[in-house]
């Protein structure tokens, strides 16, 4: 495959930075993945030379903001294939997407009598909204189990899911194993057995594979800016259009209202701006515009098929150190998640980043799947479109140095 791994890095100032007198090797993506040049240099250009409040203004300033604001709304409808731009919300991450579904949706349609199912595999984020809203609304909220090797036991749905549920939520991607769940199927199995409607966490996903909101037929998709090449505090929430239309605001002030009267209730806008309050991240939006652009020009086949062929390369690898724990398939996304015998996770990635290596330690914001498996935390490295064949041989021989050093430390204690 012709992937200009070289040319691509190149786009990435930060992967020339040193850490402690060594190259950076970022191995920390799942958290939050690096910026391009393109994605910097936009939201620059919008700072020197376009700034302006959209919505608001009758001078052209303002109204090219505006109209451009409103194109990157049509590109990300198209980049998911939503059927409307008028399906996608501008929302801050991942997160505040799900609780505007908890908020708006959920507190105008749920009652006691319901139930809504989730799984033990979520990240906090799509736990945490359903706990208190569940709490307010006294409604059932159930959970899907994991099964050893990291994937759902959907065999457990027809015990789980019955005509009172009202929403399915999950997410299309572990955070913490890299499985990839399998949403079409779970949500023929689901709607054969209710009228549940689904919400799918997309924050993992969006930037490894293609997304189709149509095709999955789901009612929900939530992802995040900064895992996707773009900036924080920018997100999106899709939503199916009669669905939208009959969901109240759930913040209010500017920009989301038609008319305000002291004497007569307030009317809102249509949507999606009624679910917009305030004035929005408008640099976010036009890096996110950015992001997806630049992802588009490398083609997300092309970027699937080379993190594929890295996943495997590092798979096998890690597979060789002795006393290494893998948790999860080997069918996954570039998230592994490991823990290196008896050794604090902390431990481990505080001496890799002695060698300049970036990963992510501790419970990952899924403490419910850490109880699964019985650990308070693991290690994790998660791969992106600049990760290369050298940084994982550097990884892994970093491994192998610490462990050699944790080993002969131990042996005279």
């Amino acid at each position: 495959m012709n992937y200009p791994i070289n040319n691509i890095r190149s786009d990435f100032p930060i992967l020339s930075t040193t850490i402690n007198n060594v190259p950076l090797v970022y191995l920390d993506n799942a958290a939050s993945a690096q910026k391009p040049k393109f994605v910097i240099n936009c939201e620059k250009k919008y700072y020197y030379t376009e700034h302006a409040p959209v919505h608001r203004g009758i001078y052209d300033l303002s109204n090219h903001v505006t109209n451009r604001m409103e194109n990157i709304r049509w590109k990300i409808a198209k980049f998911i294939n939503a059927s409307s731009e008028k399906e996608i919300i501008f929302v801050q991450n991942t997160t505040e997407g799900i609780n505007l579904v908890a908020h708006s949706w959920g507190r105008k349609f749920l009652t006691s009598k319901d139930n809504i199912v989730i799984t033990e595999m979520e990240h906090h984020a799509n736990i945490v909204p359903w706990q208190i809203l569940a709490q307010e609304k006294k409604f059932e909220l159930k959970y899907i189990p994991l099964l050893p090797n990291g994937t759902l036991d959907i065999a457990k749905i027809p015990l789980l899911v019955n005509k009172k549920t009202r929403l399915f939520s999950v997410t299309h991607v572990s955070n913490v194993l890299g499985t990839i769940n399998p949403i079409r199927k779970l949500i023929k199995q689901i709607r054969e057995i209710s009228h549940a409607l689904i919400l799918v966490d997309g924050a993992q996903a969006v930037m490894h594979k293609k997304i189709d909101v149509q095709k999955l037929d789901c009612d929900f998709y939530v992802f995040s800016g900064h895992k996707l090449y773009g900036p924080s505090g920018i997100g999106v929430l899709y939503a199916k259009k009669k669905i939208l239309e009959d969901m109240p605001p759930w913040k209010g002030g500017g920009s989301m209202i038609h008319k305000v009267s002291l004497k007569k209730e307030t009317i809102f806008r249509n949507i999606p701006w009624r679910f917009e309050a305030g004035t929005p991240n408008i640099s976010g939006i036009i890096g996110l515009g950015a992001a997806i652009q630049y992802i588009n020009k490398i083609g997300l086949d092309k970027i699937k098929i080379y993190e594929t062929k890295l996943t495997n390369y590092t798979m096998n690898a890690l597979k060789k150190i002795p006393d290494i724990i893998i948790y999860g398939q080997d069918n996954r996304i570039g998230i592994i998640s490991f823990n290196l015998h008896k050794y604090h996770a902390y431990d481990i990635g505080t001496l890799l980043d002695k060698y300049g290596i970036a990963i992510r330690t501790g419970h990952h914001c899924a403490m419910p799947l850490m109880s699964y498996f019985r650990i308070h935390s693991m290690c994790r490295l998660s791969l992106a479109i600049y990760t290369t064949k050298e940084d994982i041989d550097y990884f892994i021989e970093s491994i192998n140095k610490i462990k050699y050093f944790l080993n002969k430390k131990n042996k005279y204690l």
